[in-house]
C-alpha cells in the first residue's frame, strides 16, 4: 500500500523559523520548527494523512497487522527525520547497543522516571544515525589531531593577552597544557572532566572569548590579521566558534568544540554517527535516518541534563579521519548510504521528465526519467523538490499516487514501487547488516 503520512514539526528552540515551513507549504508561524519525524516512535508518531474522521497514527498501521505493515512483526527500526537547523544544538554522543539496553536497565530498577530531566536512557536501543545535506550543512563531528585544538588554543590566548586580558589568557594557556603528553584518548577524556569542573581557569577563558572573537572580527589584532593570511586562523572555526559563544556564552562546550572536526557538507554530502560519536550539528537543512531510538548523552551547549561522568564512559575518543560518509550509485539518478547497521539505509532518488533539460535544483545528468526500486521491507519516503509520480504497478490492484515537495508516503513490504515525474525523493528503509 501507498499510504501518504504527515506530522506535526517538533518546536525545539534550535529549529528554524522558515525552513520546514516552506518545505511542507504551509505558513510560518514565528516559532521554531526544528524537527518533523516520520516514523513509528512513540515519542512522535506520523499520522495516516486524512484516512478517517478519526486521527491514526503509523503505530496504529503497524497494530492492526504487524506482519503486514511492521519489520518482523514489530514497529520499524528506523526513523526519518527532515531537520532545519537555525541554532547549534548540543553535544552530544549515543551509546552502542550494549551500553543502551544496561544503561535503561539500570535507571528502570533505580526507579527513575521516563521523563525526568536527569534520565540519561529513554530507551534500550543504540542509536546510530546517518545525515544527508539538503542546504549547506555545518557541523561538528568526531574527534580532531590535538595538535590542531592545541594551536587554536594558543592563538586565542595570544589575542587574550594582546587584549590585556591576563587571566583569560592563562586559562586558555592552561587548556592548551592539558591536551599534552600522555595517551590522546585520556587526554580528550581528561578534558572533557576538566572543562565542567568549574576551576577558575575555565571561566576567566570563556569570560573573554566573545571580547577576542568580536576584536578578531573586527581586525584590531595585527597578529591574527597575520595569522589569517598565513593559513593559521580558520575562517570557519572562527564563525563557528562565533556563533557557539553567541548562543552559549559561557558553557564549557564552546572549549570542546576546538577538539572537534568542523564539517561543512555541501547538498548530497552525509556524515554517518556511529556509537559514541562526539557531534553536534551547527546549521543547514537535511535530511536524517537513525535508528528508532532517543538515547542522547550531552556535552554542554544545552540548557537539558549534562552528565559528564556517563558521557566519558561510553564516548569513542579516538581520532576521526574523514567525517565524511560516502554514497553507493545504484543507477543512473540513485544514490544510497549503507553503514554496515541492519536499522536503516537511506536511498535518494532523482528523476526529470524526459524533455527536461535541469531538475529542481540540479543537472539533468543526475537524474533519470526513471527509477524502479526494490520494497522488500517497509520504506519511509519525504519528497524534497518537485513532484513526482510513486507507481505499484505490479500490485493487485494497482496502485499510484503523485506526490510534491514536503509531502511523506509509507509503503508497505512488497512489490518494487517506480518513480517518475521531475524531482528529488528520499526513501528510508532497513538496513543491509545482519538483522
Amino acid at each position: 500500500m501507498l499510504i501518504f503520512i504527515e506530522n506535526t514539526p517538533r518546536a525545539y528552540a534550535w529549529g528554524s523559523t522558515e525552513a520546514l515551513p516552506d518545505m511542507l507549504g504551509t505558513a510560518p508561524t514565528g516559532e521554531p520548527q526544528a524537527e518533523l519525524w516520520l516514523g513509528t516512535h512513540p515519542g512522535s508518531p506520523a499520522h495516516v494523512a486524512k484516512a478517517t474522521p478519526v486521527q491514526h497514527t503509523l503505530i496504529d498501521l503497524v497494530e492492526s497487522d504487524p506482519e503486514r505493515y511492521g519489520v518482523d512483526g514489530g514497529p520499524l527500526p528506523f526513523l526519518l527525520k527532515v531537520l532545519a537547523i537555525g541554532a547549534p544544538l548540543s553535544l552530544q554522543v549515543h551509546p552502542n547497543r550494549e551500553q543502551a539496553a544496561a544503561g535503561f536497565a539500570a535507571e528502570e530498577r533505580a526507579g527513575v522516571p521516563r521523563d525526568a530531566r536527569e534520565r540519561n536512557y529513554c530507551d534500550p536501543t543504540h542509536k546510530p544515525e546517518l545525515l544527508v545535506a539538503l542546504t549547506e550543512v555545518t557541523a561538528l563531528s568526531g574527534f580532531r589531531d590535538l595538535a590542531h585544538a592545541r594551536e587554536d588554543l594558543l592563538l586565542l590566548a595570544a589575542a587574550a593577552r594582546e587584549l590585556g586580558r591576563a587571566a583569560g589568557a592563562a586559562g586558555f594557556e592552561r587548556a592548551a597544557c592539558r591536551l599534552v603528553g600522555r595517551d590522546a584518548g585520556e587526554l580528550r577524556r581528561d578534558f572533557l572532566t576538566w572543562v565542567f569542573s568549574r576551576e577558575a581557569a575555565i571561566s576567566d577563558a570563556l569570560a573573554c572569548l566573545s571580547e577576542v572573537l568580536a576584536a578578531a572580527e573586527s581586525g584590531v589584532l595585527g597578529f591574527w590579521e597575520r595569522a589569517l593570511e598565513e593559513g593559521a586562523v580558520d575562517p570557519d572555526r572562527l564563525a563557528a566558534l562565533r556563533a557557539l559563544a553567541a548562543a552559549h556564552p559561557g558553557d564549557p562546550g564552546v572549549l570542546v568544540s576546538l577538539l572537534l572536526h568542523l564539517v561543512r557538507l555541501a547538498p548530497g554530502e552525509a556524515i554517518y554517527l556511529g556509537a559514541g560519536q562526539i557531534h553536534a550539528y551547527l546549521s543547514g537543512v537535511a535530511v536524517e535516518v537513525m535508528a528508532s531510538s532517543d538515547n542522547v548523552l550531552r556535552a554542554g551547549l544545552t540548557q537539558k541534563h549534562v552528565d559528564i561522568g556517563e558521557l566519558c564512559r561510553i564516548v569513542d575518543t579516538g581520532e576521526l579521519a574523514d567525517p565524511r560518509f560516502t554514497a553507493e550509485r545504484l543507477g543512473h539518478g540513485v544514490l544510497a548510504w549503507r553503514p554496515a547497521v541492519p536499522e536503516f539505509q537511506l536511498v535518494r532518488a532523482r528523476v526529470r521528465e524526459a524533455e527536461a533539460e535541469a531538475g529542481s535544483g540540479y543537472a539533468a545528468s543526475e537524474a533519470a526519467t526513471r527509477v524502479d526500486l526494490p520494497a522488500h521491507a517497509p520504506v519511509v519516503l519525504v519528497v524534497t523538490a518537485g513532484k513526482v509520480r510513486i507507481e505499484r504497478s505490479d500490485a493487485q490492484p494497482a496502485e499510484v499516487v503523485s506526490a510534491r515537495r514536503g509531502q511523506s508516503l509509507y509503503v508497505s513490504a512488497g512489490e518494487p514501487i517506480c518513480i517518475t515525474g521531475h524531482g528529488e525523493v528520499f526513501l528510508a528503509t532497513v538496513g543491509v547488516g545482519e538483522r
